[in-house]
């Protein structure tokens, strides 16, 4: 045999696809190496934002910059495609204008992040961007198109365009401006809920930046989870804290009473520490979202989250 065949071999990129086709599928994305490296990667952010304000000093890299322009240029796309005039509210069809650009150009933009001697992953990485914004045929967004931006996060570590030192950079700057840009769309578009539990599920449109926002709080001198109902607070704290940022919004988009309209985040309120509320947000979020067929059904696989079981 020659020595070459015995090195290892080079992880070749693939455009990943959907392997959850039926509900019996979901026990194969719970043993995946998928699964266990992007629970992984939410718990790891969960802990680097700990008890930090969104305003507090840390590493920008260049990668992080590059990030920060991709979704500018999302972002003024938004502005070039205004919605246009139709008889429903709701999913307004300039969104699929916006989505078409995203679509032909992911590739392009995912390019400017991805280190060059990894440019073979681009098509890969580009498949969880095109995810990340919503679905253009429904003209919804949900938590799991949420998943698909963690998911391209992760995958950006997976090849070294991120690296651990950018942790809270990943959350405080490129996720809280993918939230912004989500807003926006939404705000703009009037997009409909993806699989929203109506009134029980937590929020229409987000889940991640609560578990990380109220990691944010824990311990924290003066705020409890009871103050977060309280809109004096909200106004005067939501710049450093992204749980109040994601109330801000709900307060602006919704009416009638906090309790009514958001009851779960009602009930959350009433817990007596920000570290209980955050443990339990992580196992909403397990049952909720990353166990329901609903939600996992549209994930993608490829060679960086692969569908292989962990390797016991």
């Amino acid at each position: 045999r020659h020595s070459k065949d015995l090195e290892t071999p080079e992880v070749t990129f693939m455009v990943p696809k959907k392997e959850i086709s039926m509900v019996p599928d979901m026990g194969k994305w719970k043993r995946s190496q998928a699964y266990a490296d992007y629970i992984g990667f939410i718990l790891t952010l969960n802990e680097g934002v700990k008890g930090k304000k969104l305003t507090c000093d840390y590493k920008v890299s260049e990668t992080v910059e590059k990030l920060l322009d991709l979704l500018e240029t999302l972002d003024r796309w938004i502005n070039e495609t205004p919605p246009v005039d139709q008889p429903s509210r709701f999913g307004n069809k300039a969104y699929r204008t916006w989505y078409v650009k995203v679509d032909q150009e992911a590739e392009a933009l995912v390019s400017t992040v991805v280190p060059a001697e990894k440019s073979a992953a681009v098509p890969e990485i580009a498949v969880y961007l095109k995810e990340s914004v919503g679905n253009s045929t429904r003209i919804d967004y949900g938590t799991g198109h949420e998943a698909a931006f963690a998911a391209f996060l992760c995958c950006l570590c997976k090849v070294g365009a991120l690296r651990v030192d950018d942790q809270l950079a990943i959350v405080f700057k490129v996720f809280d401006r993918y939230l912004a840009v989500m807003r926006k769309l939404q705000r703009t578009y009037r997009m409909e809920p993806a699989g929203s539990q109506g009134v029980w599920g937590l929020d229409d449109f987000q889940f991640l930046p609560f578990i990380w926002g109220s990691s944010q709080f824990i311990d924290h001198p003066t705020i409890e989870p009871h103050h977060f109902i309280d809109e004096k607070v909200v106004n005067e704290h939501h710049q450093d804290y992204m749980f109040l940022e994601c109330i801000k919004f709900i307060n602006e988009m919704k009416t009638g009473p906090f309790a009514e309209h958001s009851n779960q985040l009602w009930n959350i309120s009433a817990v007596p520490s920000w570290s209980k509320v955050n443990q339990g947000l992580i196992r909403m979020y397990k049952a909720e979202c990353l166990e329901k067929f609903p939600v996992i059904q549209h994930f993608r696989f490829g060679s960086l989250l692969s569908i292989q079981p962990v390797n016991p």
